[in-house]
């Protein structure tokens, strides 16, 4: 939660839940609860973390960017 009067603060879950709104949830109909925790769940998974571009990552899927992280620590 933000600060009283510092709006910045909840900036970065605020994206995240804007990116799983328009790119998971609303593309989709759930018929259950469970369903939809299983499917949003799968989205963080196999979307979010693994493939997405991420602009704090330099545009760059977080597995890549952790591959290159990886590389540079062994050299």
């Amino acid at each position: 939660m933000s600060r009283k009067g510092n709006p910045y603060d909840n900036a970065t879950i605020e994206s995240f839940l804007k990116t799983l709104k328009t790119q998971e949830v609303y593309l989709n109909e759930y018929a259950t609860e469970l369903e939809a925790r299983e499917e949003i769940g799968a989205f963080i998974e196999t979307i979010y973390n693994a493939k997405r571009l991420h602009s704090s990552l330099g545009y760059v899927p977080p597995e890549e960017f952790e591959q290159r992280f990886l590389i540079t620590q062994a050299t």
